[in-house]
């Protein structure tokens, strides 16, 4: 396979956490990395052994020998950054969310077509080990027909007025931080978008939610009730509801463990652990066997799955009438 060569746009924590775990893959070279911030990229460079800094990104998407750009800025950057990487022939790797809304992604969505390059979210979860576990347990009707969900993401902390979860110029809120996971819990369990959304959210000081509750209909009768937070505690794991029994996903956005329940059996575990700091792993190494394949989308999270997302979350923030600068 041949070595696919990234460049990095935006060097905050997120980086971190591309670049540890690239470096524990054999096929994938960190090259270049750009920051705006004074100092950062140069900084990353040292702790990362990355070899070329820029402090500009049109100078880095200008590099011939970068394949392949992945984007963490704040999720307000994310549609000019990966429009400027396509434009200039890069192949995208981008943070969740996409872009602020579904208009944008589908925009760009047909450019990466035209392009013919690849592109793909970074949501992390869809490719763990123990989620492509679940689908399989899933598809062999362990638990019988699946008919809820259960999923919640929430945490606490200091977050000042200008913190990326709290501003809105950067489109905080915990729908597009957080709540994207419980969603994309439901997603990877029911396979497609709810047919009926209702939702309520606690909008904060800032202008953003602070809190979501999102109750989705299925064709049949299935349901999902979703939440997040960044103001209140809660457990974060993800609950499949069957017929049969029930799965329980601790900690599900990061999963390393399914524990089984079947009426009048033992619970059953299934273990499937990775190293800590090499969480990205996984989408990294399934991006660059997609572009050593020459495919233009992952076949584990097409861009219409992508797409349908967006269209979900628009809906809800349609639902409590919030709109970001520029919508």
């Amino acid at each position: 396979m041949k070595e696919i060569k990234w460049g990095i746009i935006g060097c905050g924590g997120i980086a971190n956490l591309f670049a540890t775990s690239l470096q524990a893959l054999e096929t994938g070279t960190l090259l270049a990395g750009a920051s705006r911030t004074p100092g950062r990229a140069a900084e990353f460079a040292q702790k990362h052994g990355m070899e070329r800094v820029y402090t500009d990104y049109e100078a880095l998407v200008s590099e011939p020998d970068v394949d392949a750009v992945y984007i963490a800025t704040t999720h307000n950057f994310h549609y000019e950054n990966i429009k400027l990487c396509l434009e200039n022939g890069k192949h995208v790797l981008c943070e969740k969310p996409f872009t602020v809304n579904a208009v944008q992604t589908l925009e760009l969505i047909e450019l990466a077509r035209e392009k013919n390059l690849f592109m793909m979210e970074a949501v992390w979860t869809r490719f763990l080990p123990a989620i492509l576990k679940l689908q399989e347990l899933l598809a062999d009707g362990v638990v019988g027909e699946v008919r809820t969900v259960k999923a919640d993401f929430s945490i606490t902390g200091e977050f000042a007025s200008e913190h990326r979860l709290n501003n809105k110029a950067l489109a905080g809120g915990a729908l597009l931080d957080l709540g994207i996971y419980p969603i994309t819990f439901a997603s990877i369990v029911f396979g497609e978008q709810p047919s009926r959304i209702q939702s309520s959210a606690v909008i904060g000081d800032t202008g953003v939610d602070d809190r979501g509750f999102y109750l989705f209909d299925y064709e049949g009768g299935r349901r999902a009730m979703l939440s997040s937070s960044f103001t209140h505690n809660a457990p974060t794991e993800g609950i499949i509801c069957g017929s049969k029994g029930y799965i329980r996903v601790p900690h599900f956005l990061g999963a390393t463990q399914l524990q089984l329940h079947r009426e009048g059996e033992e619970v059953e575990f299934f273990d499937l652990p990775y190293d800590e700091g090499e969480n990205f792993k996984f989408e990294i190494a399934h991006a660059m066997e997609c572009i050593e394949a020459k495919k233009l989308e992952s076949d584990i999270l097409p861009l219409s799955t992508t797409h349908a997302v967006m269209q979900t979350m628009d809906t809800l923030r349609a639902q409590w009438g919030l709109e970001y600068e520029g919508e």
